[in-house]
């Protein structure tokens, strides 16, 4: 499965992606297609996973 590790602490608009997202500074955050997951939510990502 592909993937992006982004170091938003390093990369200046990826922090402002990230705030414009979830509105604040939490790490991780994963993106599913168009949704958005905050922290590591094992069932949430299975299910938009398929797995």
């Amino acid at each position: 499965m592909a993937f992006r590790d982004v170091n938003v602490m390093e990369d200046a608009d990826a922090r402002q992606d990230l705030i414009r997202l979830t509105g604040q500074m939490a790490v991780p955050v994963i993106l599913v297609g168009d949704q958005v997951v905050r922290g590591f939510d094992k069932p949430r990502l299975r299910t938009l996973l398929g797995i």
